[in-house]
């Protein structure tokens, strides 16, 4: 069984290569770069381009150059998921030997004609479990969910709790597709990185107890999680799915680096930076993740704008 990670700090930033670096996973990229330098950690970054379907051509390599403008320096070679299938298909395969796994024949109208509605859509309610049915054809791969209650406390978030059995049901691990699912990805990725601390936007805290149920099936360490706020549009919705979705500007770095900096609550820095290395040697010693808000924090669509076409002034705060 896995335990908690008391290893030296190794973070990461993983973003999916669906688009430019929009200031909601700049915001993202700070708080997890400056936790991981403020403790003298290893940060990493991997591209999570397991969805092939989803991935815009040369995104990975305009998400790089732009972390670079920004003073986000990584530690060691980037890591593609696209190219990492066979540790997920060994992880798949000791579930498998462990009983943990099984095939579904089920489709999405299939279930959400006989689950039960989730936070997150139909809940699956283990229609293969006992085998498939007659004259059915396995689509995907699920993991057994037991009656277990998950919980853990968040740096950021506090306590949560989930019981993932009637709240989430059986997980996929590999999809209808083909492609292996996000969830068992991400813990193998983790795993392997031997990541300490996960600092990622409050969106996937939902995703965190069955995680941590996949770490304990896979017999790997649980790193420490804190979950950021995330940044909303003036239209209540998801920034990455918001109007107010605008491209970070790679050619004006500062203004979007303090916008960043308050929206976690920091400390304002002493001095008004004259470069990006000057931005964050005044940052880093005064990062305290004790100040970051829980959120959801909003930013509209003209700040936005002013964001990513390089503003001749700061924007206002949050």
């Amino acid at each position: 069984m896995g335990g908690t990670v008391s290893a030296p700090y190794r973070g990461r930033f993983a973003p999916s290569p669906t688009g430019p670096l929009h200031f909601g996973s700049l915001l993202a990229a700070v708080g997890s770069f400056a936790d991981a330098r403020a403790n003298a950690g290893v940060w990493l970054v991997r591209i999570e381009d397991l969805d092939r379907n989803r991935t815009v051509a040369g995104a990975d390599a305009h998400i790089l150059s732009t972390l670079e403008t920004f003073g986000l320096w990584w530690d060691k070679q980037v890591v593609y998921q696209s190219q990492r299938n066979s540790h997920y298909e060994a992880a798949l395969e000791r579930l498998r030997r462990d009983g943990l796994s099984y095939p579904c024949a089920c489709t999405r109208r299939e279930i959400a004609a006989h689950g039960i509605q989730g936070p997150e859509g139909p809940i699956y309610t283990g229609h293969c479990r006992n085998g498939l049915p007659q004259g059915r054809v396995a689509r995907s791969e699920r993991l057994r969910i037991d009656g277990d209650q998950l919980s853990l406390t968040d740096a950021v978030q506090g306590p949560i709790t989930q019981q993932l059995m009637t709240e989430v049901g059986d997980i996929v691990l590999r999809r209808a597709d083909g492609f292996y699912a996000y969830q068992l990805a991400v813990v193998v990725d983790d795993g392997d990185q031997a990541i300490t601390q996960v600092v990622r936007g409050a969106d996937l805290l939902i995703s965190t107890p069955r995680q941590l149920y996949l770490q304990r099936c896979l017999g790997l360490p649980q790193p420490g999680y804190a979950h950021l706020p995330l940044v909303l549009g003036d239209d209540g919705r998801k920034l990455s799915k918001s109007l107010a979705a605008a491209p970070v500007d790679p050619s004006d770095p500062l203004p979007a680096l303090d916008r960043a900096w308050r929206f976690l609550g920091q400390t304002p820095l002493a001095a008004q930076p004259h470069s990006v290395s000057e931005f964050w040697q005044q940052a880093i010693p005064r990062w305290d993740r004790a100040r970051i808000p829980r959120g959801p924090l909003r930013i509209d669509a003209e700040a936005a704008t002013r964001l990513g076409q390089a503003p001749s002034q700061q924007p206002s705060g949050p």
